[in-house]
C-alpha cells in the first residue's frame, strides 16, 4: 500500500538517458527500466523515478534532489571520476555539510552528510 502525503515518484528531464544511466549505476548502484526510446525508470532501493528525454536540462536554480552519504570527500572525488562537475564544494549548513554537482548531461544534484568534520579514516 502506498502511503499517502509523501512524495510517491521523481520524475527529471535529462538529455541523454544513456549517460545518465550509466553515472547513477556506477555511482549508487540504481536499478533501470527502459520504456521505449525517450523514458527510463529507476529505484534506488526505496523510491521509484524516471528520467525523460529532454532537449533541455533541468534548471540548476529549479528543485535540486539532494542525496545521503556518510563520506562526502569519497564521494567528491567519485562523481568527478564518473564525469560530474562540482558546482559547489563541501561546505557546512545547519545539521550538517553538503557540496553540489552537476551529471554529466547537465543535471545539478546535491549530497550531504550530518558529519560536521571531514572523514579522517580514523
Amino acid at each position: 500500500m502506498r502511503a499517502e502525503k509523501q512524495i510517491d515518484y521523481v520524475e527529471i528531464p535529462v538529455t541523454d538517458l544513456q549517460k545518465v544511466k550509466e553515472f547513477f549505476t556506477a555511482l549508487f548502484g540504481w536499478s533501470f527500466q527502459e520504456w521505449g526510446d525517450g523514458y527510463l525508470s529507476f529505484n534506488d532501493g526505496r523510491l521509484d523515478g524516471g528520467f525523460q528525454l529532454s532537449e533541455k536540462p533541468t534548471p540548476t536554480n529549479g528543485v535540486v534532489l539532494i542525496f545521503y552519504s556518510s563520506d562526502l570527500e569519497r564521494d567528491v572525488a567519485r562523481v568527478q571520476e564518473l564525469g560530474a562537475s562540482i558546482s559547489q564544494e563541501i561546505f557546512p549548513f545547519p545539521g550538517g555539510r553538503r557540496f553540489h554537482f552537476i551529471d554529466p548531461v547537465g543535471t545539478e544534484y546535491a549530497i550531504w552528510s550530518e558529519n560536521m568534520q571531514a572523514n579522517t579514516g580514523d
